[in-house]
């Protein structure tokens, strides 16, 4: 077995949607990156690539390349899951959390959910998301961005 950690955090941006587990939702800004700013997949990323001992994402996708400029994360994601494959491992299980005041994230963690197992090709039941707020305190309670820790435990394949 293999486990990694992930976390990362984007401030909110103006003209910019927001883009949480790939999934589109309604808000009054998005968050600011160089790609679409996905919070919740780059920390489920750098998790995956933490268990493997790859490095991070800014290795892997960094944002001096315009080849990854406005990129869906979702297919970043499906890239990252290929270097999972490629080493003989598959999901054990994911869990994450996504931290953020507003907006409300429970109407959208189902969809969240089947995006995250079709891009790392496993079971939803394999997938955990979260959301939690603040209470009001730091950056995220202020409303100024978004932050998402995620884990990951991967299992060779036998």
């Amino acid at each position: 077995m293999r486990i990694g950690i992930g976390y990362d955090v984007h401030r909110f941006a103006d003209n910019r949607e927001l883009i949480i587990g790939g999934v589109k939702i309604e808000h009054k800004q998005g968050l600011l990156g160089h790609s679409d700013a996905d919070v919740l997949l780059h920390a489920i990323k750098d998790a995956i690539l933490g268990a493997l001992a790859l490095g991070d994402i800014g290795k892997h996708f960094p944002d001096t390349d315009e080849k990854y400029k406005g990129i869906s994360s979702v297919k970043l994601l499906e890239h990252v899951w290929e270097l999972v494959e490629s080493k003989g491992y598959q999901m054990g299980n994911l869990d994450s959390i996504i931290i953020a005041e507003k907006p409300k994230m429970a109407p959208h963690i189902e969809a969240m959910r089947e995006i995250i197992a079709k891009a790392c090709r496993c079971e939803i039941g394999q997938v955990g998301v979260k959301a939690t707020t603040t209470e009001r305190l730091g950056f995220t309670g202020r409303e100024e961005g978004i932050a998402a820790q995620a884990v990951v435990m991967l299992e060779k394949n036998c």
